[in-house]
């Protein structure tokens, strides 16, 4: 590989050669680690680090920024960018729904809130961030919605809480008593830590499959009544909080906002990028001497706050000792009692997993006592924990529901003889089973689009969703290039003459390029041309895919959902709860790569629990390129040969000589040496934040590639940007123009149309991404950045998701010295706290 792409001196990626400075000022050692902006301090690492450190995690560093406000009060910094720390600690969790550019003093980037389909920027200049109009995702945000509420249902149902683990004693019994106690009304909220016996253990019954409503599309969010407003903003001024952050927290508090935050200002944390020293102020200023650290409320305030950082760094519960230990960081005295009271008023939920849940039960000795079965007590937010469930419950279903019998055995078998290695695992895995995992890089693709093939041939309806416009368009071209073998056992005209293939056929529309249109019409479902592929989102809104049949259900026999790693745990839940039994679901997706932006680990974890099929594709990733990035994925940094400049080294001292070389690169290097124009060439570095981080290097290319004077809100036509529709979703595009009606975009070949009061968090610019806004999309060259302040930031599955987004050209911009190969060597993906497995080991035999 060469050092320049006008030069052929090979260098190794992990020994460019050359010194480098790193600039550690610019990168933070916690998830929602904040810059130092205006009078707020700086902080070098929030919760979500510590909890990561005491869970046995590495803290995740972060290039996030937030105007802090001291401990001592709420000043004009308060809480102007969210405290979203996005992928600079590789594995952590993604890009949020809106990042956008914005400086102090306005609506910067919107953290992740807890919600899956929204996020609410906090704002202190001007109007701040809206509340809602997400029109671009109402459908989606309707189907989740009427998802989620069934869920919920099916979970009330339930007779008992979830039976996991064994006998207990001490505060862990009577954290799991006070549960049970206070959910089935046994006992007063106020003795129910009192008795020192849990409650029996009672299996959770079989959940019941009830009639699922077919998604409508959801009315835009109404803003906040201007009289409610107006009250919290009397309230925020007595506190000492800037006015303007009253919109963000009415919206957050729901109604009665301002008789909250009287009676209990801690629930300040409750809006997104607020921190524990700035509530603590608020507290102060409005109660006086009676806001001491000892505060019930806080506690239970803090508790609560605590839970959602560690949502942001993608774990779905926390271990009691780990939930205690951050709360006497904040300075709660009696972190159980903290804990104890918000279990108590139903803001979190306790579990107790077994540490090994297929160990045999054990049994009675002689005297009658039973000896007891080491368990772990994990502390939790309802939203994940019922996600976590229905996805475990719905995986049980479809593993154990008789797959679907369209199409014979001999005609599942013909069309297996015909594929040949891992291809004939796939078909003959996914003929007898309900649940297949299929795990490659992008080469291996061909296999399920093979799958594909066979299964519409068979008369299945049968359909593949993507987590990106872009895979979806991938997987569509390789769904094409297949011949379709099974046409000599089942002819097309006759599974076409199929009722089933009929309704399947007819819900196809006509262009392969174009992804469907998202607006607040909510258009009838479509597809990408004559190819069953859709995109995660769309399939769920209803706007792309087959429809849903009578009872709710997606009209599928076969889903093949690909890079299944993206997928959190709520997302993944409402895919399967959408599945009518007897239905197939195959998970495909490459194991190396970033885990989700939400919280969860549900592909990984479903590879360690061996409740269903595994087939590793055997077809490699060919070329310097696929040697390279196979190498990264066993923890190894090989120098290869690159005789076409397919990788090439650029050894830079710091980080400003880092932008100077990624612009030249993007701009005349690239497109000079090896063919590939600038607008298909995508540069991915660490961190938002730093010397260069995306807003410097974006602010530097758009100086260089389209010059302008941003006149709406920093944007100018053609401009390169990212949105971000929903959380955890960033659609590549291109500005349009601007007008009253907001910021007009062309995504993918899509028309979309952003709110004026909807930019500044959901758009931002696109030359420079994240590894995380650029998972699950590929260009045809790609610059990594790798600065000397991110070295802290980089594992393993970071630099294999960042090397693996370029088809034939990767430039390296090393400044990261020996941290590139330590990463690679020795850094594996960071640990996330998770309850699938033991669900499922509860549910599920292993498979061999």
């Amino acid at each position: 590989m060469s050092t320049d792409p006008e030069t052929t001196e090979p260098t190794e990626p992990g020994t460019p050669g050359t010194a480098t400075e790193g600039n550690a000022a610019e990168t933070a050692a916690g998830r929602g680690a904040e810059e130092a902006d205006g009078a707020g301090k700086a902080t070098g690492e929030d919760e979500a680090a510590s909890l990561a450190a005491d869970g046995g995690a590495e803290p995740e560093a972060s290039g996030g920024e937030g105007a802090g406000a001291g401990a001592e009060g709420v000043s004009a910094g308060y809480a102007s960018e969210a405290a979203r720390a996005e992928d600079a600690g590789a594995d952590s969790s993604g890009e949020p729904v809106g990042a956008g550019d914005a400086g102090a003093g306005s609506a910067g980037e919107a953290a992740r809130a807890g919600s899956a389909g929204e996020a609410v920027g906090v704002g202190v200049g001007g109007e701040g961030a809206a509340v809602g109009q997400l029109s671009e995702a109402a459908a989606e945000l309707a189907a989740q919605q009427v998802e989620r509420e069934r869920i919920k249902r099916r979970k009330a149902e339930k007779a008992g809480p979830i039976a996991s683990g064994a006998k207990l004693s001490g505060k862990a019994a009577d954290l799991l008593a006070a549960v049970r106690a206070v959910e089935s009304g046994a006992k007063p909220t106020a003795t129910v830590f009192d008795d020192p016996t849990p409650a029996p253990r009672r299996p959770a019954p079989e959940p019941v499959r009830r009639p699922q409503p077919t998604p409508e599309p959801a009315a835009p969010v109404a803003a906040p009544a201007a009289e409610a407003v107006d009250a919290v903003r009397r309230v925020l001024a007595d506190g000492g909080a800037p006015d303007a952050f009253a919109p963000q927290v009415a919206a957050a508090l729901g109604e009665g906002a301002d008789e909250q935050l009287r009676e209990d200002p801690w629930q300040l944390l409750r809006v997104t990028g607020v921190r524990p020293e700035q509530a603590d102020g608020f507290a102060r200023a409005l109660l006086g001497a009676e806001a001491g650290p000892d505060d019930e409320r806080r506690g239970r305030a803090l508790t609560g706050w605590l839970l959602e950082q560690a949502a942001v760094a993608g774990h779905t519960a926390l271990e009691m000792q780990t939930l205690t230990a951050a709360l006497g960081r904040q300075g709660v005295p009696d972190a159980e009692s903290a804990v104890q009271s918000a279990v108590t008023e139903g803001e979190a939920l306790v579990f107790q997993d077994a540490l090994d849940p297929r160990a045999p039960q054990p049994e009675e000795d002689e005297e009658g006592e039973t000896e007891e079965q080491p368990v772990r007590i994990l502390v939790g937010l309802e939203r994940y924990a019922l996600a976590e469930e229905s996805l475990a419950d719905g995986l049980a279903r479809l593993i154990n529901s008789v797959p679907k019998e369209d199409g014979s055995a001999e005609g599942w078998e013909r069309a297996a003889a015909r594929a040949k290695g891992s291809t004939a695992e796939l078909i003959r895995a996914v003929a007898g089973h309900g649940l297949v995992l299929h795990t490659g890089g992008e080469a291996s693709l061909t296999e399920p689009a093979t799958l594909l093939r066979a299964a519409t041939a068979l008369g299945l309806s049968a359909w593949a969703a993507a987590h990106t416009p872009s895979g979806r368009t991938r997987f569509a071209a390789r769904f094409d290039a297949q011949e379709d073998s099974t046409s000599t056992d089942s002819p097309r005209a006759t599974s076409a003459d199929s009722p089933r293939a009929a309704s399947a056929n007819s819900s196809r529309a006509t262009s392969t390029d174009a992804p469907p249109p998202t607006s607040t019409d909510a258009p009838p479902p479509t597809s990408v041309g004559t190819q069953p592929v859709a995109t995660v989102a769309g399939l769920l809104s209803g706007v792309e895919g087959p429809g849903r049949d009578a009872d709710g259900a997606l009209d599928l026999d076969l889903l093949v959902v690909l890079d299944a790693p993206q997928l959190d745990v709520e997302t993944a839940a409402l895919l399967v709860e959408s599945l009518r039994d007897g239905a197939r679901l195959v998970l495909v997706g490459d194991p190396a790569v970033l885990w989700s932006a939400g919280p969860g680990r549900v592909f990984a974890d479903l590879l360690a629990a061996r409740v269903s099929p595994h087939v590793a594709s055997r077809v490699p990733d060919l070329g310097p390129l696929g040697e390279l990035v196979s190498g990264i994925g066993i923890g190894e940094l090989n120098q290869v040969d690159a005789p076409g400049k397919e990788v090439v080294i650029v050894p830079v001292r710091d980080a400003g000589e880092a932008v100077h070389r990624t612009v030249q690169l993007v701009a005349d290097s690239v497109p000079r040496a090896i063919g590939v124009p600038a607008d298909q060439t995508q540069v991915i570095t660490p961190a938002h934040g730093g010397a260069a981080g995306t807003r410097a290097l974006n602010a530097a290319l758009k100086e260089r590639l389209n010059p302008g004077p941003g006149r709406f809100a920093g944007f100018d036509p053609g401009d390169r940007v990212a949105y971000s529709p929903t959380l955890g979703r960033t659609v590549p595009g291109q500005v349009v123009k601007a007008d009253a009606e907001g910021l007009h975009l062309s995504c993918a070949g899509t028309p979309v149309v952003v709110p004026k009061d909807r930019v500044e968090q959901s758009v931002r610019h696109g030359w420079a991404l994240t590894a995380h806004q650029a998972a699950g999309t590929r260009w045809p060259a790609a610059v990594v950045v790798l600065p000397g302040d991110a070295a802290q930031s980089l594992t393993r599955p970071w630099v294999y998701t960042a090397f693996s987004r370029a088809d034939r050209h990767l430039s390296v911009v090393h400044g990261a010295d020996q941290a590139l190969q330590r990463a690679v060597t020795e850094i594996p993906a960071k640990p996330r706290t998770t309850r699938l497995p033991v669900l499922l080991a509860t549910q599920l035999p292993t498979t061999t």
